[in-house]
């Protein structure tokens, strides 16, 4: 028996609720004798901490234990070269797994996988259709590439309306790249007030180098207050 399987529920909560330290300090003791919710967490938090190869370590003992987040973020490892060299045939299998286990980040990375070709054979209806399933379970970046899905119009019959509403859910729930394709609806619909709306939040949220796809998109807008107050709003971003 393990210190921590003598503690308490409301023990663990207290720990739970302490200091950043006393988090820490439970989350590593978890993670050192075996749970594996505890190691994909200490994982996670020692990749914030910039310490990839520890990370990567921990990643590892989840994910041979099956826990779907320690399997998907072992795949990130292997994807971007986080801790161990790139391998992007090992990230897609980390992702098929953690897909299919039900993980809606899983379903997203093997769904972009497909989309991609990276380290499988590039299977873009395969995708949408992991696409969806994430996008079922409210995951918003899912949703928006199943906008992008309806409004490319080349798996599946064009269709602006359901592209519009998954742009619109995908903004809702925190994704910038949905509220970045939401504006574009909403200036194209002819609301510029919402359109404004949605690119500074788009700002606040985006990375610098999407931002810069943003600045290029409201370069060439027609509309002269879109195109001033939308490029201000994203040039005071940081």
């Amino acid at each position: 028996m393990t210190q921590l399987d003598q503690l308490s529920s409301e023990d663990i909560a207290a720990r739970l609720s302490g200091s950043p330290e006393e988090r820490a300090a439970l989350i590593r003791e978890g993670a050192e004798v075996g749970l594996a919710e505890a190691q994909a967490v200490l994982g996670q938090m020692l990749l914030d901490q910039q310490k990839p190869a520890e990370a990567f370590g921990w990643f590892w003992k989840a994910a041979q234990q099956g826990h779907p987040m320690g399997l998907n973020m072992l795949g990130r490892c292997y994807d971007l070269g986080w801790g161990t060299p790139v391998d992007k045939k090992r990230a897609a299998e980390c992702f098929r797994v953690a897909a299919e286990a039900g993980l809606d980040w899983g379903m997203y990375n093997y769904g972009s996988a497909l989309a991609l070709g990276a380290g499988l054979t590039q299977d873009k209806a395969a995708a949408l259709a992991w696409f969806e399933k994430a996008a079922a379970m409210g995951h918003a970046k899912s949703t928006n590439f199943v906008g992008s899905f309806h409004e490319e119009g080349a798996i599946i019959p064009r269709d602006m309306t359901a592209a519009a509403d998954c742009y619109a859910r995908a903004a809702e729930g925190g994704d910038f790249r949905g509220m970045f394709n939401h504006a574009r609806m909403r200036a194209e619909a002819g609301d510029i007030d919402g359109a404004l709306l949605w690119i500074e939040r788009c700002g606040a949220e985006a990375k610098p180098v999407f931002r810069e796809k943003a600045l290029a998109w409201l370069a060439q807008v027609p509309d002269e207050r879109l195109r001033a107050e939308g490029t201000a709003a994203l040039r005071k971003q940081p």
